[in-house]
């Protein structure tokens, strides 16, 4: 297998695995005992990790975004590389680290020393870290089902640990500070190591939480950012600022927010005699609600751009519509839960199928056969049926029913 074929394997396959796919891919180059690619573009998951357990589940996010933050900031033209030591799960251990010029961090904890290609290392890592980056901005269904799944279990561990820890050391503290207690030495000692550990402890979770949340009008600002290079220069884009404040948004609704504004814009701007896109967000203290509107002639492909769009919103429990009036122009909205509702056990499982074997599902959904999906994705029949049995060996269900009964007790809607 060549290196690009190698690389390949890695960017192929579900995000949450892609790290141990990439300590495959190096471990003849550069042995190690453990790896860690750190990303806060992933709010879910920000750590993709393979090897020694004693050390992959024990690295905190706060461990990882000291060492990110003595390498930077990262630059724009080059990545950085780090050879030391550094405290991964509370012991330190001699790593080699690379900050990419995406802001993604490499941590790979050596099995002995020995010389490697840095270079290399460094250029097969940029690759992987811009497919994590492109994965994420693109946003689809089976990344936001798994995100959603994973910010969720990670509020309520976060949420109990919190609790239960933050109750122990009042506890302490307030035993310490009885005047009951002779040891004036013994009890500053021991208030002021039950002060710190309350300190880091909510500086830990207000981490987490900075890691899982983006304010609106940051997101709303990265939009900007975003469509600047995506629209025709004889197309104005006017913005409409959400209000400042408020609740923050988390992070796969935010990622999903921005991947709907592009693709709407991308598919009004196509329109002859186009001159002007409306983009607005708001927010109402429950969900996010888009409105992209344009004056054009109203002869957007709306179908289309449902198929493409609808699945990101439902995928996270929200709703999508549009119209369009000839000679007025076309809107279309969306709005977004703030908060994770359950949407059936099948949803996570969900999370492994790619976007178009969601697409296939969705026709499954539907009760089409592989000759009339082909037709409507403009495929061979043959590679429909290397979907079909893709998604049905990924839902670990033996027949087509069964994948469309799953999909729609986990809200995936028939495709159009």
């Amino acid at each position: 297998m060549t290196l690009l074929d190698g690389l390949r394997e890695v960017l192929v396959g579900p995000l949450p695995d892609i790290g141990r796919r990439f300590s495959a891919q190096i471990a003849a180059q550069v042995p190690h005992t453990a790896l860690v690619i750190f990303t806060r573009e992933c709010t879910g998951r920000p750590r993709k990790v393979a090897g020694d357990v004693r050390i992959v589940e024990k690295v905190t996010v706060a461990e990882l975004d000291r060492l990110r933050t003595d390498l930077g900031p990262a630059r724009a033209d080059s990545s950085i590389r780090f050879r030391g030591t550094a405290v991964l799960g509370g012991r330190e251990h001699p790593v080699h680290a690379i900050l990419d010029r995406t802001d993604t961090l490499l941590v790979v904890v050596p099995r002995f020393k020995i010389d490697f290609d840095a270079e290399l290392l460094a250029d097969q890592f940029a690759i992987v870290a811009l497919g994590i980056q492109l994965q994420v901005r693109h946003a689809s269904p089976a990344y936001l089902a798994e995100s959603r799944a994973a910010s969720a279990e990670r509020a309520r561990t976060v949420s109990e640990l919190t609790e239960a820890h933050a109750a122990t050391l009042e506890t302490i503290l307030a035993t310490l500070r009885s005047p009951d207690l002779d040891d004036t030495r013994a009890r500053i000692t021991a208030r002021e190591s039950a002060t710190s550990a309350l300190i880091g402890l909510r500086t830990a979770v207000d981490l987490h939480r900075e890691m899982a949340e983006e304010a609106v009008t940051t997101a709303f600002a990265r939009l900007r950012g975003e469509l600047r290079g995506l629209v025709p220069s004889g197309v104005v884009v006017e913005f409409v600022d959400p209000p400042v404040g408020g609740r923050g948004l988390p992070g796969e609704v935010a990622h999903a927010a921005r991947a709907v504004v592009r693709g709407a814009v991308l598919g009004l701007v196509v329109q002859p005699d186009l001159r002007r896109v409306r983009v607005a967000w708001d927010c109402d203290g429950a969900n996010l609600l888009i409105d992209v509107r344009d004056d054009g002639r109203g002869a957007v492909d709306l179908a289309e751009l449902a198929r493409q769009l609808r699945p990101r919103v439902e995928t996270l429990g929200g709703t999508y519509e549009s119209e369009s009036t000839p000679g007025w122009g076309s809107r279309l909205s969306a709005t977004l839960p703030l908060d994770h509702t359950e949407t059936g056990e099948g949803r996570h499982a969900l999370s492994v199928l790619g976007p178009r074997e969601v697409e296939v599902l969705e026709h499954l959904v539907a009760g089409r056969r592989n000759r009339v999906i082909a037709e409507r994705l403009q495929v061979s029949e043959s590679t429909v049926k290397f979907h079909v049995a893709a998604v049905l060996r990924k839902l670990e269900v033996g027949t087509r029913g069964e994948a469309a009964a799953l999909a729609s007790e986990a809200g995936v809607k028939a495709a159009l």
